[in-house]
């Protein structure tokens, strides 16, 4: 462990290596005057209010602020703006690894910490300034999430609010106080209905997903409230970073040795990776692998095992952006003499697909993938394997899209789940009698899945068989279900909530 010095206290953030003093309650560093001019236009934030020019809050801090505000603000990404705030900063290793705590932690556990804050300041959160709300979302987190002390959360963040909204600087102080008379149950205890009398609205303040997710959830797992419960936390947790070793370009041991990770549990080319920045190893610049869930790499590769009668050298991704699965999908066809069509509407997607096929037997179409014999690049009863990764509420990505729980309603499943019925009935006119679609979403809500799978099936106007796809995951892997289709969850797999069926075009 590192040395301790006196009058610094530790920062409580789960990271590897050895422990360093906290900075939480001092400055970081000098300042940098181009930085702090670039930070400020954006954020009315005042880098160099403190005694001598100091900056008033140190950088780490500043990042998930300047991150948590553009999500809220600007309807941003934290997976996309976050690095780019990093490396403006100049922030890497411990510093990069709290920003990015304090940013995905306060992100996740929003919907909790606006009850604590709402009791806690006596007024509705939502009727507090944005910017000084999004700072004290960031405080209370550090009060009741992280080993942070008290102290030092409680002034960093009232030195936050004196430079975005300077006239809040002693309600921020006296609500953080009220915050810190609790701990994170005792709030939940206080503020959370009857788990007897009302569970999804427990649940719901509990582990801060919306109500209507709990119930989605809590749906699909059979009713189930302790695994309901799990899932929940596992929602929380930071999920791990997931390799996928390009077949015949790269070993998954190999890979693992190289990059100082670990071969997967059950993709046969899962590496999983301990921490850093996977986009600047070699092997993913190379194109010799990719970032990509491991349940994203079973379930595309369930549709290149699945045993198929006939010629079999034509494979269709219809929904292909960003590329992850047409990029294994395109490796797998180099080994097997096929080509793939990745189909996929938006321009700047179709880009990405294009450039993470690089070098692959992929041919990327910027078409709407419902063309479908209107296209002539797209010719009907022509594919021998289809994949419709079909664009879904993302439920199933939560923790790596925590911004998404507080963005998507039950309004938008009308909308989706005709465009997911639409790109399977194309998905069934495009392959050849005999061959094989696999419907893949992102999400375990039952309208994304068994709904959507049996209407557009049964309307697609061709006989249709469904295929038992438990045995065309890894043999051993606990909780499929009865089949024929499949759920993978977090909570039980460590993947992403995939959710597979496999057809047979009669």
């Amino acid at each position: 462990m590192g040395a301790w010095r006196p009058g610094r206290d530790r920062r409580g953030v789960r990271v590897t290596g050895p422990a360093r003093p906290d900075r939480g309650d001092r400055p970081r560093g000098g300042d940098r005057s181009a930085g702090g001019a670039r930070w400020g236009a954006r954020t009315g934030v005042d880098r160099r209010g403190g005694r001598g020019g100091r900056p008033t809050v140190d950088l780490p801090r500043q990042a998930a602020y300047q991150a948590i505000a553009a999500v809220h603000r600007d309807d941003a990404f934290a997976n996309l703006v976050l690095p780019a705030i990093l490396r403006e900063e100049g922030l890497f290793g411990r510093d990069a690894a709290f920003a990015t705590e304090l940013t995905y932690g306060t992100l996740r556990h929003l919907g909790t910490l606006d009850a604590i804050l709402t009791a806690a300041a006596e007024r509705d959160v939502q009727r507090i300034d944005p910017p000084v709300r999004d700072a004290l979302r960031l405080g209370a987190y550090q009060l009741l999430h992280t080993r942070v002390p008290a102290h030092a959360a409680v002034s960093s963040t009232v030195d936050l609010v004196r430079s975005v909204g300077p006239g809040a600087t002693g309600f921020a102080n006296a609500v953080l106080r009220e915050v810190s008379s609790r701990d994170a149950d005792a709030w939940v205890q206080r503020l959370a209905p009857s788990m007897e009398t009302d569970p999804v609205g427990h649940l719901a303040l509990a582990y801060s997903h919306p109500q209507w997710v709990v119930r989605a959830f809590s749906e699909a797992l059979g009713g189930d409230l302790g695994e309901t419960t799990r899932l929940l936390i596992e929602d929380n947790e930071r999920p791990p970073v997931h390799l996928c070793a390009r077949p015949g370009l790269i070993d998954p041991v190999e890979l693992a040795d190289e990059v100082g990770g670990a071969p997967g549990a059950f993709s046969p080319y899962a590496v999983y990776l301990p921490g850093g920045a996977p986009g600047d190893l070699a092997a993913v610049v190379e194109g010799r692998a990719h970032v990509q869930d491991e349940g994203s790499q079973l379930v595309a590769n369930a549709l290149a095992v699945a045993p198929l009668d006939g010629p079999d050298g034509r494979w269709l991704d219809l929904c292909a952006g960003p590329g992850g699965k047409a990029g294994l999908l395109g490796a797998l066809a180099a080994q097997r003499g096929a080509r793939v069509t990745a189909v996929e509407v938006a321009e700047h997607r179709a880009r990405l697909v294009a450039q993470a096929t690089r070098g692959l037997p992929v041919t990327v179409l910027h078409t709407d993938g419902r063309t479908v014999g209107q296209d002539p690049e797209l010719p009907e009863e022509h594919f021998d394997r289809v994949l419709v990764d079909a664009p879904c509420t993302g439920l199933g990505s939560l923790r790596r899209r925590p911004e998404s729980r507080w963005r998507r309603q039950p309004s938008d499943l009308p909308p989706l789940t005709r465009l997911q019925r639409e790109l399977l009935g194309a998905a069934l006119r495009a392959v050849r009698p005999g061959g094989l679609v696999a419907y893949v979403t992102c999400s375990p809500h039952t309208v994304e899945t068994h709904v959507t799978v049996t209407e557009a099936a049964r309307r697609s106007g061709v006989p249709v068989d469904f295929v038992d796809a438990r045995p065309l995951l890894p043999a051993g892997m606990p909780g499929l279900g009865d089949g024929p289709t499949t759920q993978l969850w977090p909570h039980r797999h460590g993947t992403d909530a995939m959710f597979l069926a496999m057809l047979r075009r009669g």
